[in-house]
Formats: C-alpha cells, structure tokens, sequence
C-alpha cells in the first residue's frame, strides 16, 4: 500500500559494485543518478575524493564515473559515493597479477553441503546471511548498521535474511520494505514460506528486522531488496538468494539448463532487475538436455495433454521452466494457445465466502470486512501488511457469528490505507483497503507581499484539516527541497508554512499553494534596495546652553545609521543623545557649547546615502551700555527685515531675540491676524512700572500668562525667548516683538511658516480595468504642508486582506498611474499617499473595490444558418477565452455594404449562440457581426467574411423519408402514432396529406407542420385507421411524394368449431376452424391445451401450433379431458379460448372391476404410554421439555397437570402432540417451575396418567 506521505527513493539508477582488481592496473567504478545534475561525492573510509594524479573523477549528463590509477595495496579499502540523501557503499580488493580473476565483484559463496539442507550456507567473508564487512567504516548518511547479505539455501531448507538499523537518533521506529526484484512486495506474501519479524533492543538501541524463508523452492530465488525510511533519511540495500537443487549422476538439471546466460565478462548481475536479464537459446539448451539424457535414465516428457493440464495450474513465472523441461519451442503459441484455454479455478476448502478485492470508505468513518468459512469452529487470523492485528481498545472490534468472521475497523485514517489478509490454517484471502480523504479546503488564502532584495519572505496560509497534503507551486511549477535549501516548507497544525530566507530578483512571481480541494494564490514583488530620503537634516545656528536637534526621516523604518562629527563617529553621552524611532533618526546635544560646532552626518548603513548639515554657534556680545539707554532689539538681518522662520510642524518653535536697554525694557510679543492689523497687549495687571521689567504678550488675540498652553516666554537683561511647544499649522503668522521703557522703543516683525506632511488626498479612482492592469486616478490634496509636493506613493491590497502592499519605489509626479501585474478575478482596493519635503501624508481613503478582468475573445465559427426575403439566420460558438467574470451576453450587428455605420440587432444583448434577425430589406446586401460582453466590456468582434445577401433562394421540395417509415408501420390498437418526416425546401413548402387518395377527416388524427418537418399524430390508434397515407409537398409548381402503410393491428379472436374428431386408447383427435379475425396481421399459430375434469387445471400440449387439426397422446384411463385452443398473431394470444363443450373420457378396454369386501374389524384401544415421563435436574433460566410417547384409538384427549394444576391456559408452557409423541416445553423455568408433573390421555375406551419430578437449580 503506499504511503500516506511522498516516500523517499533513491538518488541511483545505477549503483557501483565492488571490485576486485590486479595490483598495477585501474579500476573503474560508474554511477548513474536518476537526474542531470545531482552533485555527487567520492568518499574513501569517510573522507571525500577529489581529483588528481590518483584519483579521475568524470562526469557526463547522469553518468559519474571515479578512476583509481595504479592500484597498489594501499588503495585496498571501503569506497562509497553520495548523492543528495543516498550513499551506496562497495569495496576494492587488490590481488597479485597472477591470482586476479577477470570479475568485478566478489566471488560467490561456496555451495551448500548436502548434509546440511536446513541451515542457511556461508560466504566466504561472512559468517551468517546478515553480518556486515569487518572493514566497513562508519556511515554518516546511511541507516544500516548491518546489511543484508546475498545467501544460498538447497530446496526445501530455510534461511534468515537480518538488517540492523541504528535506533539513536530516530524519534519513532523506522519503516522497513522488503521486495523481491524490483515491485514485488513481500508483507502481502507472508504465510507458509515467508515471515518477517522485528525487534528492538534497548541496551544498543537497535532495531533487528528479519526475513525469514521456509521451505524454499527453485522459484525463491533472485534478487532481493531491503528499504529503510525514516522521516527525512532513506536507504536501500540489494542482495541475492541462490537456490540449489541436488544433482544425481547421469540426470539433468533443469534448473541449471533453465538459467539465462549471464552478462558479459562473466559478472554478477547488478541491475535490480537482474531476473529479466539475460538471453535464452531455446536450441542450444534442448540439445545440450538431450545430450546429458542417458538411455536407461532418460527424461520422457509427458503427453501434450498432460502438459496442458500442468500450465493450466501453473502460476505464470513457471510457464519458462515448464515448456523447457516438456521441449515445447514454441514459447509464444504455446502462450497464444494457454490464453485460449479457460483456467479451472481451484474451489477454497476453508473459505465459502471471499474478501472483495478492494474497499473504499472515506476518512473518519468505519469499514467492516467480513469472511464466511467452510468450518464454523475453524481460528482466524487477521493480518495487516503481513503483520498480524491484536486486539487494542477500540480500533480494531473482531466479531464471530455462526460461520462468518467480521473484522471492523473504527475511525479510518490514512494508517488504515493497507493491504489486509484472512488466513485459516495454510490458506488466506486478501484485500486492499483505500481510505478516502476528504477535500482539504483553505480557510485563510495566501497574503501579496512585497520586500527587498535579501529580506525574509514567509507565506502563510491555513487549511481545513491538520497535516494535510498541500503543493506549493511558483508560476505554475511545482517547488521542490533542493540542496541549496532556497525554499523552506514548514507545518503548523492547519497552517502551512512557505519561506525564502534571502529574496532576489529572481524569486518574484505568483505562488501558489494546491490542495485537493481549492488553491490560494498571492504575488511575491522583489524590489533592489533602495533608500529615500523624505526629510533632511538642516543646517542649525543656536546659543551657549541651548538644545540642538538635528532630525532626518528615511524610507525605512528598519534601516539604522551612525552619525558622525567631522567625519568621525559621534558616541553618545549624557549630554549628546542618538534615538530611533520609526523611520524618523534623531540626533540632541544639550547644553550647546562652541566646542560642539562642527558639520554633523547621518550616514544609514547598507547604503550609499550621507545627509549633512552644519551647527553654528551664536556667541553673545555684551557692550557697555550706558544708563538711561533706549532699548533696542538686536537682529543679524539686513535691513531689520528678518527672513522667513521655517518650523516643522509638531517641532519647538523658539524666537530669541537680544535686547538691550537701560533700564531694563519691557518685552510685548503679539501676533498679527492680519498685516498690519495688531493687537498689542496691555501691561499685566499686578506689574509696576517700577519694577524694572514686565512680560506680557498677545498670542492670536489670546491674553496668556507664562505658564498656560503651549506658549512660554522666557525674559532675561539681555534676550527674550518666545517658545511654542508643539507648532501647529495656525502658529503661522507674522509675530512682532516690542521692547520699551522710559527711553523709547524698538519693534521688529518676525514670520513664521509651520510646514507640515501634506493632508491625505481623497479616495482615487479606478479606470480602464483590464485582464491585468487598471489605471489608478487621484487628486492632489487639499492641503500641500506648505512645501510642494514632491510626488504619490500608490498602495494596493485585496479585499479580504488587510496587507497593504506598496507598488512603486520611485515618487509618481502625475497625478494618475497604471498599475500592472494583478490576478484576473481578485477584488482589489487602491490607496495613495503624498509625499513633500516633511514626509508623507496620511493613506488617503480606500478605492472603491474593483476586479481586474479582461475582456472575452472574440466568438468563434460566426456562420449564416438560413436566408429569408426579410430576415437572415446566424449562428456562433462561445468564445474560447470568456473571462473570471463569466459572460454576460452577445451583441449582434450589421449594415448594408457602403455604409460605416453599424446598426443594433437586438437592443441589449442575448445570451443565446443564435439569432433571427428580422425586418432586412430585401435584396440589400448585409455585412454581420457579434461581440461577446462581459464585466470588463466588449470584446473585439467576429465578422461574416463577406457580404450576405437578403433574398430566399429556390430549393427544390424534397422529402426526407426516414428508414424505419419506408416499410410497413406497425401500432398496436390503442397505442399513439407519431410519424416525423423532415423536408427541405424554400420558400416554405406546403405540405398535404391524404389517405387512400382521400383527405383527412376527422378529429382523431392531427397534423402539425414547422418550416422543417411534418408530423402526423393519432393519439389512440383504431384498426379504421389502417391504411395507405401519403405526404405531398409543393413549392410553386415542383412538388415531391411519399407513401406511407400504417398498420393497426389486434388481438385475434378465437378459433371456431372445435370439435372432437376421435378418441382411441390414449389419444385423442382435435379439428377446428381458423378464427373469424386475425387481427390484422398473420396468425403465428394456436396453443392446445387439457384439463381433468377432476382438477380443472389447464396444460398446454402444444404450441405455436400451425394446423387447425392435431392428437393430443398420453392421456389417462379413465380420466375426462376438456380441450381448448387459443389463436396467436404478432400482439398476442387471444382473450379467449375455443373449448369443448362435453368432457372426453378416456375408457378401459374390456376390464371390469369388483370392489373387495372386507369384514368389519373393531379398532378401540384404551390409552396406555409406552414411554412414561422421566424425573428430571434443569438449570433455571434455560427452557427445557418433558416427553413421554402414547397410544389409543380413538385418538386420547391429552392433559398435562402439576402438582395437579391444569396447565392448559398457563402462557408460559407450550405442549405439542405429534405420532404420539407428547412434549411439555416449560420457557426459563425458576425454582418455583419444580414439583410434580403429570400427563393424562382420556378417550371413551378409558384413561391412563403417568408422572414425573422436576427440580429446577440455580446456577452457583
């Protein structure tokens, strides 16, 4: 039975063998892989072989070879050769020049010694049939610990094939194959000549698996093979068994005579095939069997018939053998004649009802194989794969009812899938059981991924029941482990596991996973690494202990990078801070000092990327100022017109501005809604004037004191810092700062702009939705963050998912896309994001969900059915490509020949493959064609090769008479009558019937006519309706006939007048007259038939009879006959019958019979029993029966009594009387059954009553 899973086979077609070569020469050992392709390794006692002055390795396609140059002793060893998963092991033996024999492998074991017919024989290296080679090295692939080895047995002897496998580092107990030859296997021969055990041993941890043979015959012989699998490892090991036969002087062995040559060169055979290697001459051995023959002691071969019988029992595999030793030449008409002969098949002794050849039962469910014997007390073996079932919980439940043996197995999974056997004493029944596993569906499809080059793929998807079966295919072809190990498959209960350690280009395709009951599929895209910069350090001018941040925004979030100060890499400290947080890399130094000014650098790792910027440090001047000094703000700008402060929305938005003044002036920041519009802030409400200094400020209209919002204001003798946490897009503006005491003032207006990421543009739109591709529509966004936007980032996921995968590296600068490589027949959604020099927006809303399909090709074989003077027939097939979507329907259009324009058919489409269409002017000529639509539109159209025109054409009438209505019609009276017969002929012909040279008249029969037929219809048919009807049809003045003879026909009436003609000894003459009515048709003939007047039952005499006269023989003397006849046509035998009116008897010629007297003799006996009741011990709970045997006359009334109860009306005794035989039968008697039983027979001549006592015991 195969496997659940996919069994491991060996990597080999051809194996080398071992060798044994002269010192000083080569020696050449082949491989053949069963694939171009497979990296192959030459190892020597473990280590691996490469190429030099010693050793040649070649290879050519699937052909390996390895060379030993110049073998000297010390090339005398174990070699072995790997290929993927699969080693095969073989040796060199070096022998002096003089001793070497021309052989490539070991010489064979020496024969058997007579004496010793039942012990397996020994090779000169090995001691027993399994022991392994002193020399073998240890195996790093292979699982033998000891292999078979190749053993000899005389017939009728028995012998034990081991192999040990290595139990250590298996988590469950290996898988063990044995065949003969290359399919044969053995766990379905296990019986009378074959076993196979197994055992493990705990202490060396080794598994001990045997094959054993008994009683070997001739046959037994040939190659063997021994599998091994575990879960990820397999091995394989061949070996050979000799069977010899004793040879007296002087006679023939016919198995030695039987034996293929062997290959050239003399060594052994290598293929595992090797039975059908080998030629046979047929001449040479007949002649060389003669020549051995001696007179006295000649093989006479037996009689052809003999022969026959011998092939016809004979298996197949004997035919060879049998035709040698008979002489039969002629191999193959001898096979020819074989197959001509029907084969007796043997009748089963113990068997009277059979195993089925195969079951089937579906996964989960029961199975019952049930055998019927021949012996109902006969034991019952059950095997599996020839290991016998034991009994274990409820898996197996084994049932025995009278002769039938029934065997259940419950829960059936793919274990169960095997072969099973019946064996009763030394015969067995087989069968196969195939379980039957169930649709495996997916429950959660496959996910689109999109990575870079070098990045982790994993595919997951989730199926319907665990550890099933499932292929995983890319661009239709299926994946496979390769040696590389690119693909990694991975189980997890439901879930199924694909992935691809490193991405490549290369790796970008369609995946699909396949299960016996759907396929999910997702696109895999592979893009080269790429990074974007979407915002950039800038340059930064700030003051003693103040905070520097420099900020920078990448692709991707994963990437990290070092910075660097003046080229070298910056460590951090508690001072100067390095985070990363998404995509988002930022760099702070606190407490800003001039030894920190310096050309600062991010530079991402992996990529050839270095964003820079410059951090100045502003260094404050203090000059004397004298008392009474006006204030003033100090700015380094031109003209007093400061540039445009640019702050990063979400950033710190800090204005410091140096004053100066004496006394210390006081500081008003306002905002300005509008240029030139200003709401200066009044002094605060607790300040004096004395007090040297005030801070109150205006923030868009709002009075706020320091410690509200996000607004703080930091005042000191010599600046004022303005600081809003967190800019927002309404902190843009224009911002004046005043200063002023009692000297003066000073103003200076400064601008803000607050950049942001732009705000998400609306839902795009999809367009031009093709087989593939669709074109993605969108509008810029309301907002653009006060930057330009730089470009789009096009997104798209299927429905169902919630994976959005990115479909472009590069910016889109327009504002549509067309984007490719999608799956006909999956609902997708688009999104879109806007990218300026900030960073990227927001994903705008989804797409309405749209499906990629293309249009259906155009319909095929577009053809012109019929042609009227308005109207003109088409016809098509389907197109050969419809679509996911299915179709929806057709279009159908023409115009006349000059004309462009293409007018509708039909408005709307049809679903048919055929239309009319109607309203044509006549004569014009006409240009067609048709278009299949489905959801993705119009698919280009078929026309008609050229113009058709419109006008009928003139065909002659002519009807097309079907065979079966060119003879008689035949109807039985009562059945329907139903006569189609087509024509042809245009323009439409008409169409006139007639019977007997008479028009139809009537309402029974009916006539119904289309353009293309006639039909005459009679629903009941009626002898009147017998006749000759004829069909005329006519087209102006051409016209056509045909005859039709309908046929009516009945039931004949019976026949008339018959009449006794004479009566003579045992016989008697009857005579009639045909019937009146024959029905219409022939009469077959007439039933005879006679009845006893005593029983009144019929027999026939004779049948089919032709005559209307006949002798009806073998009557009885003394008997009275009736006779009656019954006519027979084609419908049947008549209701009724012609009978005799008198009886006929039938006398005894001239014998007189007296009747006996006989004296009256007086019968009457009184009963009396001639066989009492007896006392009697019952078990309770098991019916039991009294008896006793009487006599008399007239019959006695019997009555049966306990303890001189009446018995008669108790429910639970049944009494029966048969030959005078009398039973009391008592149902489960209890101990209150017991007492004292009586029977007494009553008749008028007297009474006779017997007893008996029952104790009734309970069971201990």
């Amino acid at each position: 039975m195969p496997e659940p899973g996919k069994k491991p086979v060996s990597a080999f077609s051809k194996k080398p063998r071992s060798a044994e070569v002269a010192a000083g020469s080569s020696a050449v050992f082949e491989a053949e892989t069963e694939r171009a392709g497979l990296k192959v390794r030459w190892q020597r006692a473990g280590s691996d072989i490469s190429a030099s002055d010693k050793y040649s390795l070649a290879a050519e396609g699937t052909r390996h070879t390895l060379t030993v140059r110049d073998v000297g002793p010390a090339d005398q060893g174990s070699y072995a050769v790997i290929a993927g998963s699969s080693k095969v092991k073989f040796d060199l033996k070096v022998v002096d020049a003089g001793k070497a024999e021309p052989v490539s492998a070991p010489a064979p074991a020496p024969t058997e010694a007579p004496g010793a017919p039942g012990e397996a024989p020994t090779s000169a290296p090995e001691v027993e049939a399994g022991a392994p080679s002193p020399e073998a090295p240890g195996d790093p692939i292979g699982l033998f610990v000891m292999r078979p080895q190749d053993g000899e047995v005389t017939v009728g002897g028995t012998i034990t094939f081991s192999a040990r496998v290595a139990g250590a580092s298996l988590l469950k107990p290996p898988v063990v194959k044995w065949f003969k030859g290359k399919w044969v296997d053995l766990s379905s021969k296990v019986g009378q000549h074959l076993q196979l055990h197994d055992s493990y041993d705990r202490t060396s941890k080794v598994y001990l698996f045997e094959l054993r043979i008994m009683d070997a015959q001739t046959t037994f012989a040939g190659g063997y093979r021994c599998e091994v699998s575990t879960k990820d490892k397999f091995d394989s090991c061949n070996f050979n068994l000799t069977v010899h036969e004793a040879v007296g002087p002087g006679d023939v062995d016919l198995r030695s005579t039987f034996r293929r040559t062997s290959l050239a060169g003399g060594s052994r055979r290598i293929s595992d095939s090797h039975e059908d290697a080998g030629t046979l001459d047929f001449s040479s051995l007949l002649r060389k069997s003669s020549s051995l023959r001696t007179p006295r002691d000649r093989l006479e071969a037996p009689a052809e018939e003999d022969v026959w019988e011998i092939l016809r029992q004979a298996p197949p595999s004997e035919y060879e053998r049998i035709a040698f030793q008979h002489g039969v030449t002629d191999l193959r008409g001898m096979l020819k004649r074989l197959k001509g002969i029907k084969r007796d098949e043997k009748k089963s002794t113990a068997f009277q009802k059979k195993l089925q050849p195969a079951y089937q039962v579906s996964k989960g469910h029961k199975i019952r194989l049930m055998v019927e014997l021949a012996d109902p007390d006969a034991e019952v073996k059950w095997l599996k794969n020839g290991q016998e079932i034991q009994m274990s919980g409820s898996k197996y439940i084994f049932e025995s009812i009278g002769a039938k043996r029934t065997l259940t197995i419950s829960q059936c999974s793919l274990a169960d899938d095997a072969a099973y056997q019946c064996v009763v004493g030394g015969e067995k029944c087989s069968t196969e059981l195939f379980v039957k596993e169930p649709p495996v569906l997916i429950t959660r499809p496959l996910e689109d991924q999109l990575v870079m080059v070098g990045q982790r793929v994993e595919f997951e998807c989730e199926v319907s029941e665990e550890g099933a079966q499932v292929k995983w295919l890319k661009d239709g072809v299926e994946l496979t482990r390769e040696e590389t190990f690119k693909y990694r498959f991975k189980k997890d209960g439901q879930k199924h596991h694909l992935i691809i350690n490193e991405a490549t280009l290369e790796d970008a395709g369609h995946y699909a996973l396949r299960t016996s009951g759907g396929q999910a599929l997702a696109e895999l895209i592979v893009q080269e690494k790429k990074l974007e910069v979407y915002q950039s350090i800038a340059d930064l001018t700030v003051g003693s202990k103040d905070q520097a941040v420099f900020k920078c925004e990448v692709s991707d979030e994963n990437v990290r990078g070092v910075w660097l100060k003046n080229g070298k890499e910056l460590v951090p400290d508690s001072r100067i801070k390095v985070s990363h947080i998404g995509r988002v890399h930022k760099l702070t130094i606190d407490d800003v000092t001039p030894a920190d000014e310096a050309d600062y650098s991010f530079v991402p790792e992996g990529f050839a990327c270095n964003l820079s910027a410059k951090l100045h440090f502003m260094e404050v001047k203090i000059d004397f100022v004298p008392r009474q000094e006006p204030p003033k703000i100090h700015l380094d700008c031109p003209g007093r017109v400061p540039d445009t402060i640019v702050v990063v929305a979400g950033n710190k938005l800090r204005l410091d501005v140096p004053i100066s003044g004496d006394p210390a002036p006081t500081v008003i920041w306002q905002k300005a809604i509008t240029k030139g519009n200003k709401v200066p802030a009044g002094p605060a409400p607790d300040a004096s004037e004395e007090s040297g200094a005030g801070d109150e400020w205006v923030f868009d209209k709002k009075l706020l004191c320091e410690t509200e919002g996000r607004v703080r204001v930091e005042t000191t003798k010599d600046r004022s810092i303005f600081t809003v946490e967190g800019a927002e897009r309404e902190d843009e503006g224009v911002y004046v700062v005043t200063v002023k005491n009692p000297v003066g003032e000073d103003q200076v207006s400064l601008t803000v702009k607050v950049i942001d990421v732009p705000d998400a543009p609306a839902a795009p739109e999809i367009s031009k939705v093709g087989e593939d591709s669709c074109t993605v529509c969108w509008e810029p966004p309301a907002y653009d963050g006060g930057q330009p936007v730089l470009g789009y980032i096009l997104e798209r996921k299927k429905k169902k998912s919630y994976r959005w995968m990115r479909l472009n590296f590069d910016l889109l600068r327009e504002l549509s896309h067309e984007a490719r490589r999608m799956i006909e027949g999956v609902i997708y959604e688009m999104r879109v994001y806007a990218v300026n020099a900030v960073g990227m927006s927001r994903p705008s809303p989804a797409s309405q969900p749209f499906m990629p399909i293309g249009p259906p090709s155009e319909p095929t074989h577009l053809a012109v059915e019929d042609i009227s003077d308005t109207t003109v027939s088409l016809k098509w097939r389907p197109p050969e490509r419809a679509g996911a979507g299915g179709l929806d329907g057709y279009s159908v259009e023409y115009r006349r020949e000059g004309c462009s324009a293409w007018v509708s058919a039909l408005p709307g489409l049809i679903e048919r493959t055929s239309l009319l269409v109607k309203d044509l002017p006549t004569g014009a000529r006409v240009l067609f064609r048709v278009r299949a639509h489905n959801l993705a539109g119009a698919g280009p159209p078929v026309t008609t090769k050229e113009p058709v025109t419109v006008q009928e054409l003139l065909q002659r009438p002519r009807l097309q008479l079907p065979r079966h209505l060119r003879q008689t019609i035949q109807k039985k009276v009562g059945e329907p009558v139903n006569l189609l017969i087509p024509f042809q002929g245009k323009p439409r012909p008409q169409v006139t019937w007639t019977k007997e040279g008479q028009p139809l008249a009537g309402e029974e029969v009916s006539i119904r006519n289309s353009p293309t037929d006639t039909i005459l219809f009679i629903r009941a048919a009626h002898r009147a309706h017998s006749g000759t009807y004829q069909v005329t049809l006519r087209v102006e003045d051409m016209e056509d006939k045909a005859q039709l003879v309908l046929q009516v026909v009945d039931k004949p009436s019976p026949p008339q007048d018959i009449q006794v003609a004479e009566a003579w000894g045992f016989n008697v003459a009857l005579e009639w007259k045909p019937p009146q009515d024959d029905g219409n048709t022939e009469l077959w003939g007439y039933t005879v038939q006679k009845a006893d007047k005593k029983t009144m039952e019929w027999f026939t005499v004779l049948e089919h009879y032709r005559h209307t006269h006949c002798v009806v023989s073998e009557l009885i003397i003394g008997n009275s006959y009736y006779f009656r006849v019954f006519s027979h046509n084609t419908v049947g035998p008549s209701d009724t019958a012609a009978t005799t009116k008198e009886p006929v008897l039938i006398p005894r010629p001239g014998i007189t019979y007296e009747l006996p007297k006989y004296k009256a003799l007086d019968f009457s006996e009184a009963p009396s029993f001639t066989r009492p009741l007896v006392n009697r011990s019952v078990i309770a709970g098991y019916n039991t029966t009294l008896c006793c045997a009487v006599r008399g006359s007239p019959k006695p009334k019997i009555s049966w009594f306990k303890n001189g109860l009446d018995l008669g009306k108790d429910a639970r005794f049944r009494m029966f009387s048969k030959q005078g035989v009398l039973t009391l039968e008592i149902r489960k008697p209890c101990p209150f059954d017991g007492g004292i039983y009586a029977c007494r027979a009553t008749n008028l001549e007297g009474e006779a009553q017997c007893e008996c006592r029952l104790e009734v015991r309970v069971p201990q």
